[in-house]
């Protein structure tokens, strides 16, 4: 519900995390499956055009991170669908970075509650990492590292031998308190955070992985278009458009977790042990470009804050239509490129004529805006514009703040800012 009215949510890059947090929301259970094409029939009424980036132990949908929808075109026929599992002894990761680690708890009567031991080890992990399908276990912990459960003991002193499918496979006694007894917690394999680095949004970038305990890169040895949309996948990024090598993005610092060989055919296959050394260097650090990478840069202007609106996508920079541009979408570009507020919008006869693609056309900027494509707009590409229309912006500071995000500067007067979202 937003403001007072029933949405439905639009099915763009919706997967089973989302529906985890839907499921835990309603307390279902957890997610089986995400049908799409409107499974459950069409709604009616608003379509909530945003992408949630939901981690998967959020206990509701609005404690999710959210990014612009991108201007995908989005009908009721895309309507997003969950089907939750509604079944006793479910298992879930909670207060986890990741829904491959956390304190374990168990889904029993409608409610979800603890599990609690004095000799979990890691043979009961490992089960829970595989009825999760989150990898192998990796490491376990009592509550000091994710927090003390809440809500009812379910599961005492559970017994695996490593390899039952489920964690109601072994033997556990029930609903018995113990005052030695804590919370255990699980890292399994599959927890595995990735970013882009210094590429001018988090769809671009060198790779970087937190993986036992630090950010490190990953070499560019048999890196290719593949392993790129692995990372584009999880990033929600789009599809993989290029696999950059030779420390595109400039070198990193730390380990390197990640070295593919010739017969890895895996990503995670390649990723190395703390003990573990890699025979690359920073120079060979791998980089992605995602297709949904996207900046903003002004032309041709007397300085870095004023020119001639142009906005990076799809690998190619292209122009805004000045159909409809006014001043709180100038004011929308000033603040993304921390270039203070809006002064006036220009035509094409202050900065001159772009070339190439027109991007941009019947934006329409709302207060609440950040990033110039989180505006209403046509579709990327669609327009009934020439270059002669386009648009330019002045602002009031001759050179930015601050700069939020690298990119590239070789033909511009002002440093291409794009969205960034969440603190790495």
């Amino acid at each position: 519900m937003v403001d007072g009215t029933w949405n439905t949510v639009c099915d763009t890059y919706w997967d089973l995390q989302d529906a985890a947090v839907v499921c835990n929301q309603l307390g279902c259970g957890t997610a089986i499956s995400t049908p799409g094409g409107a499974y459950f029939g069409e709604g009616n009424g608003p379509i909530w055009n945003y992408i949630y980036t939901c981690i998967g132990n959020e206990l509701r949908l609005t404690d999710c991170p959210i990014e612009s929808s991108g201007h995908h075109e989005c009908t009721h026929r895309n309507d997003a669908n969950v089907i939750c599992s509604g079944e006793d002894w479910q298992l879930r990761l909670a207060n986890g970075n990741s829904i491959c680690e956390g304190r374990v708890e168990v889904y029993y009567d409608g409610v979800w509650g603890r599990v609690i031991d004095t000799e979990w080890n890691l043979n009961e992990a490992e089960v829970v990492c595989r009825q999760l399908k989150c990898g192998s276990a990796i490491n376990i912990y009592d509550h000091l590292k994710f927090g003390k459960g809440t809500g009812p003991t379910w599961i005492n002193d559970v017994r695996c031998n490593g390899t039952e499918p489920f964690l109601r496979n072994c033997s556990f006694t029930k609903n018995e308190q113990s005052s030695l007894a804590v919370d255990v917690g699980v890292v399994c394999s599959d927890h595995i955070q990735i970013r882009l680095v210094d590429g001018g949004s988090r769809c671009a970038g060198r790779v970087e992985l937190y993986y036992n305990g630090s950010w490190g890169t990953a070499c560019d040895d048999f890196w290719d278009l593949a392993d790129a949309q692995v990372v584009c996948n999880q990033l929600k990024c789009g599809q993989a458009l290029s696999a950059p090598v030779s420390g595109l993005f400039s070198p990193g610092v730390g380990p390197i977790w990640l070295d593919c060989g010739v017969n890895d055919s895996v990503l995670w296959e390649c990723l190395l042990g703390p003990l573990s050394k890699s025979d690359c260097n920073h120079k060979e650090d791998a980089g992605v470009i995602c297709s949904d990478h996207r900046a903003v840069r002004l032309q041709d202007g007397a300085n870095p804050c004023q020119g001639r609106v142009e906005v990076f996508y799809n690998m190619t920079w292209g122009t805004v239509c000045s159909d409809s541009f006014d001043m709180e979408d100038a004011e929308v570009v000033c603040k993304q490129l921390s270039c203070g507020s809006a002064q006036s919008v220009e035509s094409a006869i202050t900065f001159g004529s772009g070339s190439g693609q027109i991007w941009l056309d019947d934006v329409n900027c709302r207060l609440h805006d950040t990033f110039l494509w989180q505006c209403p707009s046509s579709p990327w590409g669609q327009h009934n514009c020439d270059h002669k229309e386009d648009v330019g912006v002045i602002c009031s500071e001759l050179n930015p703040r601050k700069i939020h995000n690298e990119g590239d500067t070789k033909n511009s007067k002002t440093e291409p800012v794009s969205e960034k979202f969440g603190k790495y």
